[in-house]
């Protein structure tokens, strides 16, 4: 059986496991979330399920429209833009601040989203690797110990994954291990200028690889995508 059926379903956790199919890009942008298929696919109430729609319509990756239903968001060329923008005024001082407070531990669960990343990567996973290039970029939020810049940040990374969904370049658009490499380096010997110098131009890099006309196709269905 599969684990999804042994799972005692919440709004909260249907919610989680929808997010992390958006970034893992197995439910595109524009998808229809439609009550009842979800409800099947989960075995769960439709009350449920419009609970977990309400909470990712909070985070921007949902949208819901009256009398049409819920759909992933799609973000607009000029939105992308404008989460990017916020991304580079915020994350290379948060970089900074990670620098100088980044220690062994803390180092070390760096290096393991590196590789979780690169295995996904060699496993074909390109979704599960973007997932994981995000979560490298939440994780050094925490580390900065900046409570609400982590949450402005891990916002606007989540609707990064939408962006990079619409309009990425396939492995272009994937974090680049040298830069995840180089920032590493950074935080070993807490040069804290250089990862804010790095991490700026990192996010340069990740938004100039974006191709504004490549659009993605939905999944076949819903229950296809969550893998059930």
């Amino acid at each position: 059986m599969n684990k999804i059926d042994q799972t005692p379903w919440t709004a909260d956790l249907v919610a989680a496991d929808l997010e992390r199919a958006i970034h893992e890009h197995r439910i595109p942008p524009g998808t229809k979330l439609g009550e009842d298929d979800l409800a099947e696919a989960y075995a769960i109430s439709r009350t449920i399920v419009r609970a977990a729609l309400l909470a990712l319509s909070h985070r921007h990756l949902v949208e819901l429209r009256r009398n049409r239903g819920a759909f992933v968001a799609q973000p607009s060329v000029r939105e992308a833009r404008e989460v990017f923008e916020a991304r580079a005024l915020l994350e290379p001082r948060t970089a900074h601040s990670a620098a100088l407070r980044m220690t062994p531990q803390a180092l070390a669960v760096l290096e393991e989203n590196i590789a979780q990343e690169h295995a996904a990567l060699d496993a074909g996973e390109t979704g599960k690797a973007l997932f994981l290039s995000g979560q490298f970029h939440v994780e050094i939020a925490r580390i900065a110990d900046q409570t609400t810049i982590e949450t402005f940040i891990s916002e606007l990374i989540s609707r990064s994954s939408l962006i990079i969904a619409l309009y990425w370049r396939r492995r272009a658009a994937l974090c680049e291990t040298q830069a995840h490499h180089a920032l590493l380096e950074a935080f070993a010997t807490a040069d804290a200028s250089l990862a804010e110098q790095l991490m700026k131009s990192h996010l340069l890099d990740l938004v100039a690889s974006l191709d504004l006309r490549n659009l993605t196709q939905p999944p076949t269905s819903l229950r296809e995508a969550l893998q059930r």
